[in-house]
């Protein structure tokens, strides 16, 4: 039996594809894997099943849309007690600018990623979902110059 946390040869090839390609068909898929498109449906299924693979999505290209300044802000917490980690993912999660949040280890507690139009934008999230919250003891801020590299896959 496949231990649920690993994926086949094909299961790793089809997720190659449709990391670079969501919208690739199931007869590609299979022309690309050497199987037939029903083993190729079915992979599918079962690796959506297993949350090895979510919705296919789109990105979009946050400059073109008139997000183009990449924030990080390092964010440290007063406490870490359950109802202050509950106010601060209710407010990271209202806030749609922040696209990504992770727990981290060392001096701070979180690291946050966000996509905001310009200087006064980043400032109104900061004061008004960081800063407000009685959880939130400080921020540290880089804004990104430029995007070197950006990818969303994974390597197999």
């Amino acid at each position: 039996m496949e231990n649920s946390d690993q994926v086949s040869e094909v299961e790793a090839k089809l997720l190659s594809i449709l990391q670079r390609d969501a919208s690739a068909s199931v007869a590609n898929l299979a022309t690309a894997t050497n199987t037939s498109s029903a083993t190729v449906w079915r992979r599918i299924r079962a690796l959506e099943e297993r949350g090895v693979i979510g919705p296919p999505v789109r990105l979009v290209d946050p400059a073109k849309v008139g997000r183009g300044i990449d924030v990080y802000c390092q964010v440290r917490m007063k406490s870490q007690d359950k109802d202050a980690r509950a106010a601060f993912k209710r407010a990271v999660d209202a806030e749609p600018s922040i696209l990504e949040v992770y727990s981290v280890s060392g001096e701070w507690d979180y690291m946050l990623h966000m996509v905001v139009r310009d200087i006064e934008d980043f400032e109104a999230i900061l004061m008004r979902r960081l800063l407000e919250l009685d959880c939130v003891a400080g921020t540290s801020t880089i804004f990104a110059l430029r995007r070197i590299k950006h990818t969303r896959e994974v390597p197999l």
